[in-house]
């Protein structure tokens, strides 16, 4: 069985903008690809689990999706980064009704498991809200970081809250 660090995209990996799309309004957070070399050295794999309401509101297409994602794992990949998968969720509850795989539910976490046979309890997640880290709940994981660079979040069922990214592989190394 493999570990595997698991990012929320929007707020995680990029700055969040509302129902972002377009390649030219992804910006990365700052120390994203840092934090992705380190644990991709230390034999994680990189997955992305990101909810997409966008896709259900009728904001953006599948396609315009998956146009950014490729772009997105092209940037990575500049790096030496590979991201393996992107699971995502175009559903919202109030258009499409409950879903198994919108976050907080684990269903994009068990469905990378069985996809990569990854070892949920020794993996850890990056959210920015609460609902990923109850994903990661959820699905088992022991280890969760919510990402505040705000420092407004208070009280998380997190590990831990962090204000910057590289206080995860700081704080690990």
């Amino acid at each position: 069985m493999v570990k595997a660090l698991f990012l929320d995209r929007d707020g995680v990996i990029n700055i969040e903008k509302d129902y972002l799309y377009k390649v030219e309004d992804f910006e990365f957070v700052d120390g994203i690809i840092d934090l992705c070399k380190f644990y991709q050295e230390l034999g994680y794999i990189l997955i992305v689990v990101t909810n997409q309401s966008g896709i259900a509101r009728g904001y953006y297409s599948e396609d315009d999706f998956n146009r950014l994602t490729s772009w997105m794992i092209e940037e990575f990949s500049k790096y030496g980064i590979e991201i393996k998968k992107v699971y995502f969720c175009p559903h919202h509850p109030d258009i499409n009704g409950e879903c198994s795989c919108r976050k907080p539910q684990p269903g994009m976490l068990f469905d990378a498991a069985k996809d990569f046979n990854i070892d949920l309890e020794d993996s850890i997640l990056i959210g920015d809200k609460q609902r990923d880290i109850d994903a990661a709940i959820n699905a088992g994981l022991k280890f969760t970081y919510l990402f505040d660079e705000n420092n407004s979040i208070e009280k998380s069922t997190a590990t831990k809250i962090v204000a910057k990214l590289e206080d995860i592989y700081n704080a690990n190394s």
